[in-house]
């Protein structure tokens, strides 16, 4: 059954790959993305506005620390893409096994460190009074959960990395419906409040993450490993690291430039909070496609590097331009149509502050966003493209880029312009960032062999053939 699940994705064509890869993640991060909003829409509805905006203002310190989680478990799995395209079964099931005792080391010391500090963090971001209580109740329990989130991710990276895209998205869609049925019973019939919402995300990704690894000891048996697999070994821990920080790091620059954006949104007051929160949460939809491009992008770029052929990553990544652009037409043609509307699944339209305050605001927010998501796309596809090839550090340049362009809105623009320069923030970051990537892509791919001249030549030498 392994052998059915793997898939190669060094033969073939590109964008038929791209696109039989891309779909099953797509699906599993939207539904990622679904059991994320019920959180606020059960809050939202049931708790009222300060909570909603408690919870919304976790935002991006979750992303600084699980971006982090998500980053190292997503860096470890490219060597072993690599080494699935190399066709090297034996140091793939090395690096699974030095992946382990490395994940078990930052679970511990990343949960320790977060609960600890989980109240300063919050006081540190100028949370407001009225609504701290509801955000650290929150962010707390979701930080208690960084080793159950930290299961799911390392294994469905790896499950990835052999070309399987279905099986992960299997156990999202348990955990998302999970998520559901969680958030109603704690929240609503339980009372817990926005603790009843962390309670939920924890034993949802827990139990997802337990299921995921049964099934992966049964289905793929070549990842059965034995003691000499599992036995600590310097090179391959010194390769993971150097592809699993990195990757790490690059999530959290960028948050700590999201963190300082909304330190300065948290000055704006509950409104402003809410807004944001609101349209973030959709737009966090939007961007989905752009998430899983870039995820298919690594695997693509590790798998066919691994197997020697660096003019297919390049193919790839034309292919994946076109499916990325088609679709940011799209969606802001959607947005501006309908993005006001959509908001309102998270707030109240009876309300009147939030019918004539906080909902324009979120389509503001949204619409601004939308308009950049070309450069998004980029942001994803060519950074993602550069780990496959295995320079992981430069991505954290990339996220140096971005992190400036929303401290200098958050801290210098903010005060002045107000929400208008919150809306314009993560644009001007995704440029940023594309200025370094575009230059970063191909001398990366050029490094690892691609000669367009050759192509070129060939398809000359055919024509007069």
């Amino acid at each position: 059954m392994a052998e059915k699940n793997m898939k190669d994705l060094t033969t073939g064509s590109p964008m038929r790959l791209v696109l039989s890869f891309m779909l099953p993640l797509l699906f599993g991060m939207i539904f990622q993305q679904f059991y994320n909003m019920v959180d606020t829409v059960v809050v939202g509805k049931f708790l009222g506005v300060q909570a909603l905006a408690g919870v919304g203002s976790t935002g991006s310190i979750n992303f600084l620390v699980l971006g982090l989680c998500n980053g190292i478990c997503a860096g470890f799995a490219i060597p072993v893409a690599q080494k699935f395209g190399q066709r090297d079964f034996d140091g793939l099931r090395k690096f699974v096994g030095n992946m382990i005792w490395l994940s078990v080391f930052f679970a511990v010391v990343i949960t320790a460190v977060t609960t600890i500090w989980c109240r300063r963090f919050l006081l540190w971001m100028n949370t407001p009074e009225d609504t701290f209580q509801y955000a650290y109740d929150y962010i707390f329990l979701i930080f208690l959960g960084i080793p159950a989130t930290m299961l799911y991710n390392l294994l469905s990276g790896i499950i990835r990395s052999l070309g399987d895209s279905r099986t992960p998205l299997f156990f999202l869609i348990f955990s998302s419906l999970l998520n559901v049925a969680l958030d109603i019973v704690c929240i609503v019939a339980l009372g817990m409040g926005v603790a009843g919402a962390g309670w939920a995300t924890l034993l949802s990704q827990l139990i997802s993450g337990v299921l995921c690894l049964r099934h992966m000891a049964v289905h793929f048996p070549v990842l059965k490993l034995n003691g000499e697999d599992l036995r600590p070994n310097g090179s391959y821990i010194g390769r993971l690291l150097a592809m699993g920080l990195p990757m790490g790091m690059q999530y959290s620059i960028t948050a700590i430039g999201s963190i300082l954006l909304q330190t300065a949104v948290n000055t704006l007051g509950a409104s402003a909070m809410a807004a944001m929160t609101a349209g973030g949460k959709v737009n966090m939809f939007a961007v989905c496609p752009f998430d899983a491009i870039g995820s298919t992008a690594a695997t693509f770029a590790g798998q066919n590097i691994g197997a020697g052929k660096p003019e297919r990553v390049h193919q790839g990544v034309r292919d994946a331009s076109i499916l990325g652009i088609a679709y940011s037409a799209v969606i802001l043609v959607v947005l501006c149509f309908c993005g006001g509307e959509l908001t309102t699944i998270f707030l109240d339209p009876s309300d009147a502050e939030a019918a004539n305050v906080i909902i324009p605001m979120s389509r503001q927010f949204l619409l601004c966003n939308a308009i950049f998501y070309v450069p998004l796309l980029y942001v994803n596809l060519l950074r993602f493209t550069i780990q496959g090839l295995g320079f992981s550090n430069l991505a954290v340049i990339a996220g140096v880029f971005e992190m400036v362009a929303r401290g200098v809105f958050g801290l210098c623009l903010v005060p002045f312009f107000g929400f208008d320069a919150v809306c314009f923030a993560n644009p001007a970051a995704w440029i940023m960032a594309d200025i370094f990537l575009f230059p970063a892509y191909y001398a990366c791919l050029k490094k690892r062999g691609y000669r367009p001249q050759r192509r070129f030549r060939a398809r000359t030498q055919k024509a007069h053939s």
